[in-house]
């Protein structure tokens, strides 16, 4: 390898992507349109920085596997940075695989720890931690070593282990600070803020108050019987009734939980969960067949009882029944979620992201568009959305999490 390609991947490990560019702006052998290609995914250029990796690749040759595998690699993360979530996978396990075969430790390991942080963007949260749990780490350099612990606490902070998430955040610092990197130390303050601001409203006896990450985490450990607004469940300890594809019986749930110990109407119910129709006597039958349906789902933890009026919720145990909202209700709010980290997302992208179709996600995105809260540039297979504005909660609640629920 000559000096200036030396000094152009010497440059890229500080963190000074121009400064690489200066010394291989004007060459197009492949190690030089390598190094091109991630000074450019660098500032930005996601699309260049994909054409000058591929054209690199397709220069090594087929017998210069280990190079080809390196520009595989840059390509995926390339990917994940522009929220390129349908990026073919089945590459980058080969370019791993390819890379342990020449031992190529180091490469190895950033391949594995990409492919897990694709799994955490998806909400896998069972499979990033097994695959996360059989990672060796100690291979890894202070930049990908950064990336490593963020990924960890990512895990922890969807899992609501604060705790291990703040610890995971010091050593990320620690690293972050030996790599030189700004953008690093940006995605560590971001990922800070979370344990600080409001993640949820907690409403018990008709009262509100705003709770963090860590009181929600306490709240969950705690045997209050709680109606989970975020994640769509009724829980109680380690206990959880998924209600994610019941709309009508998790609107029940939550207008009976709101207003518990007390009874609701019937018209109340019926106008809160058959979107505000008049009761008549087939909106009460209606209403009898959900709140049978409603009893068997939760019965092992909750029951329903009739009263004159209307129906009340209880704790078999009696205890208190509290609901965990979002703080800001947006009918959007998951998609939110995801463009809160700062990056550009794909339409397709959340879609695989929140498992829902991706015609349902750009309507949501049109409606935020038109309410001021997203933006977007590019057109077509290009058009990337992004959050003007970070919203000043914390979102891992709303982040997809399907695994654990499910």
């Amino acid at each position: 390898m000559d000096s200036l390609i030396t000094a152009a991947a010497q440059a890229l490990a500080a963190g000074d992507p121009l400064g690489a560019l200066n010394r291989v702006a004007l060459r197009d052998d492949p190690p030089a349109l390598a190094l091109r290609g991630i000074a450019m995914a660098r500032l930005g250029d996601f699309g260049r920085a994909k054409a000058l990796l591929r054209q690199a690749a397709r220069g090594f040759g087929a017998k210069a596997t280990l190079a080809r595998a390196r520009c595989a690699v840059a390509e995926a993360e390339i990917a994940l940075a522009a929220r390129d979530l349908s990026w073919p996978t089945k590459a980058l396990a080969e370019a791993r695989e390819a890379l342990e075969a020449h031992g190529d430790r180091t490469n190895a390991a950033y391949a594995r720890s990409l492919e897990i942080r694709r799994m955490v963007l998806i909400g896998h949260l069972d499979e990033a931690e097994r695959c996360l749990a059989e990672l060796d780490p100690s291979p890894l350099l202070p930049a990908p070593r950064t990336i490593y612990e963020l990924i960890v606490a990512g895990l922890a902070l969807r899992r609501l282990q604060t705790k291990a998430a703040r610890a995971a955040l010091e050593r990320a610092l620690r690293t972050a600070r030996q790599a030189g990197v700004p953008e690093l130390h940006a995605e560590i303050e971001r990922a800070s803020s979370t344990l600080s601001a409001p993640a949820a409203r907690m409403i018990l006896r008709g009262q509100e108050r705003l709770l963090q990450l860590d009181e929600v985490e306490a709240l969950f450990r705690s045997d209050m019987l709680i109606l989970d607004a975020c994640r769509l469940a009724l829980r109680r300890g380690s206990q959880i009734v998924p209600m994610a594809r019941r709309p009508v019986l998790f609107a029940l749930g939550r207008r009976l939980a709101e207003r518990a110990p007390d009874d609701v109407a019937r018209a109340d119910l019926i106008a809160h969960a058959f979107r505000g129709k008049e009761a008549d006597e087939s909106h009460r039958a209606r209403l009898r067949v959900e709140i049978g349906r409603l009893r068997q789902l939760i019965g092992s933890i909750a029951e329903i009882t009739a009263t004159r009026d209307g129906f009340v919720l209880s704790a078999r145990d009696d205890r208190d029944i509290a609901v965990l909202a979002q703080p800001d209700e947006d009918e959007n709010a998951t998609v939110l979620a995801c463009l809160a980290d700062g990056e550009a997302w794909s339409s397709s992208g959340l879609a695989l992201a929140l498992g829902a179709s991706q015609r349902t996600v750009q309507r949501a995105l049109d409606a935020l568009a038109l309410s001021g809260k997203v933006q977007s540039f590019g057109r077509g297979r290009a058009q990337r959305w992004t959050c003007p504005v970070v919203p000043e909660f914390a979102t891992a609640l709303l982040l997809p999490a399907w695994s654990s629920l499910d």
